[in-house]
């Protein structure tokens, strides 16, 4: 009973003459590369090893997109939540233009939110394709998250100082188009 077990595979019918002078020509192969320097082992195990690093990094990559959305979306839900609570959606008849890119848009206002606007207490902020009016502290909230979304943010001007040379003389700082 001192048969090798690939004779005794071949006497149960458990594999094939094709099969066994297949696996004797990979087995010498690879005693040969070993004759002659090659590790096949260790060849294979680059492999693996380089692959399984490159899947990594491609993981790390996709994992860092993944959260770089989220977290842009988050913002845009904030920014569309501090819109909602703060909207003015009081509108009046007198057209108010301001620039968009290279554009000039148009937003219906009322004189004392006109004035606001023109003032900085008040701000015009872009959240879809919608304009809105906000009060300055939200606009400047806005921002702080997306600067791409507040379009008219004047300076706070308040009272003119006392000191003022020409504050007898009307100079108007706006334009109606």
């Amino acid at each position: 009973m001192s048969k090798s077990l690939q004779d005794q595979l071949l006497k149960a019918g458990l594999a094939n003459k094709k099969q066994a002078v297949r696996a004797k020509k990979a087995k010498n192969s690879k005693e040969k590369l070993k004759r002659v320097g090659v590790d096949v082992a260790d060849e294979a195990a680059a492999l693996a090893k380089q692959a399984n690093e490159a899947k990594l990094v491609k993981d790390r990559e996709l994992n860092r997109q993944k959260t770089q959305r989220a977290e842009q979306l988050a913002v845009i839900a904030q920014i569309k939540q501090l819109v909602a609570m703060n909207r003015i959606s009081e509108r009046g008849h007198i057209e108010f233009r301001f620039p968009e890119g290279n554009l000039v848009k148009t937003l219906l206002l009322n004189e004392r939110q006109r004035l606001a606007v023109v003032n900085g207490q008040l701000a015009v902020v872009k959240t879809g394709d919608s304009y809105d009016l906000v009060p300055r502290k939200v606009a400047v909230k806005i921002a702080e998250r997306d600067e791409s979304c507040v379009l008219v943010c004047n300076d706070d001007t308040g009272d003119a100082p006392e000191d003022d040379e020409y504050a007898d003389y009307q100079v108007p700082d706006d334009l109606m188009w």
